[in-house]
């Protein structure tokens, strides 16, 4: 055996793993009965204990001094574990094994916090989470920038300073934007009822639509939407609101876009660090451009509106055109997840500033409501009305992901990029999606972007696949084109 192979021997079974890791973190999410929640803590932070040593484990970096790359993929696979074992010595394991416990029971009190209203509750635990991330931060940065060092582990290679002159650039036109569309007169509002079973039928045909493959996976509820798994097991699960299908349509058709990434990496790198999507950023362009650029399309929205008319009967909307403009309604919101794609970038903008103070400690845990109160009014120009619609939306900062917020909107930048590549590559798309087919899109994204797992460079993998430099100019192009028109601008 080589040093070569005895490393991916080991890696495999810490992939493994890891895999199991993630299923408790879904059940958490799902099914888990609400008095687990102290246990499942413990489970957590047993397994992560198991995991950072496997890790940290001596014999890795001696296998790494001795292995051979026998090719490109080789290499590549070399490439990610020396950087993850580089970064995983760096964090002592008392450290790894609270975090995993801290933040799975903090899970739980936010959720208790969320329904309750009560952001008092929530406070002293994200203190807690909040010193502990700093404390890990400051282990991997080693004198470095603190929030730098966080977001390294969600986008390799991008700093704040880069996504923060990024954000500067596109604020003027997101606001522009805003502002033009806001000044025509608003699309109306679905007033129908639609049962959460009859919506649920409908998110299990879109997300075959979209290439779901329910033998590898399965949909669920959850208060907060989301994907896990890889390989050839890859979970999504959704949410209903009786009075709002596209809180349930949009959000399927989003966690597809995550979940058909990880299923349409090659089965060759299963259970290996290129079996997983390279970053969140590029992981995120494939939620995006599924929910919004394929699925919100007009030609895609018709095909919706009669297959609505056919499941729900007459839900008060007379034309294909006016479904397009309720679908992308513009309008002032607080929950970001439900954002129209104008107002979505403007929400991730302001969590970025708000963490990025926090972990630098310009902003206390016993101010954060009044800040983000503040910001709020300051960028939507309407008062948060209660604590589920403003700093107590979002699991993320219970769950210690601090950094991940702007890869959201890197993530839209990266689908602005592919949306032109493909529309070059299929001139035709639009007639396909009016049928309701996206396989042509879908199968180009396979081929693009999917299969690849993390064989390249985040940005390397946009760059390949569209030709060009991922800049943030497509994706503006593409909002002043797509609400000009639909707003009469």
């Amino acid at each position: 055996m080589s040093a070569f192979s005895d490393l991916m021997d080991f890696q495999r079974e810490t992939e493994a793993l890891a895999q199991i890791a993630g299923r408790l973190g879904w059940d958490q999410e799902t099914m888990m009965p609400r008095g687990a929640a102290e246990q499942r803590g413990e489970e957590m932070s047993a397994i992560e204990g198991v995991l950072h040593a496997r890790r940290t484990d001596p014999r890795i970096a001696e296998w790494l001094d001795r292995a051979e790359a026998p090719d490109a993929v080789a290499a590549a696979q070399l490439r990610l574990i020396r950087r993850a074992h580089a970064r995983a010595t760096k964090i002592p394991a008392s450290l790894a094994q609270t975090l995993a416990r801290v933040t799975s029971t903090a899970q739980g009190i936010w959720a208790e916090a969320r329904a309750a209203e009560k952001v008092a509750d929530f406070l002293p635990t994200l203190a807690e989470v909040i010193a502990l991330k700093r404390e890990e931060a400051a282990a991997l940065a080693q004198g470095g920038d603190l929030y730098d060092a966080l977001m390294d582990d969600y986008e390799p290679g991008a700093t704040a300073a880069s996504i923060g002159a990024m954000f500067d650039r596109m604020r003027p036109r997101l606001v522009r934007l805003r502002a033009a569309v806001l000044e025509k007169t608003a699309p109306p509002r679905l007033t129908h009822s639609f049962g959460p079973e009859a919506q649920m039928r409908f998110a299990r045909d879109l997300a075959l639509a979209f290439g779901y493959d329910f033998e590898r996976g399965r949909l669920d509820l959850a208060v907060h939407p989301f994907s896990s798994g890889s390989g050839n097991d890859v979970r999504i699960t959704t949410r209903t609101v009786e009075t709002d299908p596209f809180n349930c349509f949009y959000s399927t058709i989003h966690e597809v876009g995550h979940a058909c990434y990880e299923l349409g990496i090659d089965p060759d790198y299963l259970l290996t660090p290129l079996g997983n999507g390279v970053s969140m950023g590029v992981h995120e362009s494939q939620s995006r451009i599924y929910e919004n650029q394929l699925g919100r399309s007009p030609a895609f929205t018709g095909w919706m509106f009669r297959q609505m008319l056919d499941r729900f009967g007459d839900f008060g909307v007379s034309s294909p055109e006016d479904f397009a403009r309720i679908a992308n309604r513009v309008q002032p919101g607080f929950i970001r997840t439900e954002a129209d794609e104008v107002h979505y970038n403007l929400h991730v903008m302001m969590r970025f500033d708000l963490e990025r103070a926090l972990i630098k400690g310009d902003l206390q845990v016993e101010g954060l409501e009044a800040a983000w109160n503040d910001r709020f009014l300051a960028d939507f120009g309407v008062a948060v009305d209660r604590p589920a619609h403003g700093l107590l939306q979002d699991v993320h900062w219970s769950c210690g992901l601090f950094g991940y917020f702007p890869t959201y909107t890197l993530g839209n930048v990266y689908a602005g990029c592919l949306h032109q590549a493909l529309r070059a590559d299929i001139p035709m798309l639009d007639d396909q999606l009016a049928r309701g087919d996206t396989s042509a899109a879908t199968g180009w994204l396979r081929e693009k972007v999917q299969r690849h797992g993390g064989l390249h460079e985040p940005r390397a993998v946009i760059s390949l696949a569209c030709g060009f430099e991922p800049t943030e100019a497509p994706l503006l192009d593409y909002l002043d084109a797509k609400f000009g028109a639909l707003y009469g601008l």
